[in-house]
């Protein structure tokens, strides 16, 4: 039987390849930055309470029923936006 002492080992050798990338940091970041905010939107009560409302019936209904045929392209919406003082 051999005993084996793993807090004094030296830790594995680790090749060039298994080095973290730059591109492979960033990604990593980027899903911890995303955990991050799904925690603190989980714990928030106004995006809790703004959640809840969205999913009503009464509420999804509405939003279903909106329609996109009003949609105005950047030079009328910015033209508008200057006629009226903006």
């Amino acid at each position: 039987m051999q005993i084996r002492t793993i807090a004094n080992s030296p830790p594995p050798a680790r090749d060039a390849s298994a080095i973290p990338s730059a591109e492979s940091r960033r990604i990593s970041d980027d899903v911890q930055q995303a955990r991050h905010t799904a925690m603190s939107a989980l714990t928030n009560d106004r995006f809790r309470i703004m959640l809840e409302q969205i999913t009503d019936p009464v509420s999804s209904g509405a939003l279903m029923t909106m329609r996109g045929d009003n949609v105005v392209d950047f030079r009328s919406a910015q033209s508008s936006y200057a006629d009226n003082g903006g």
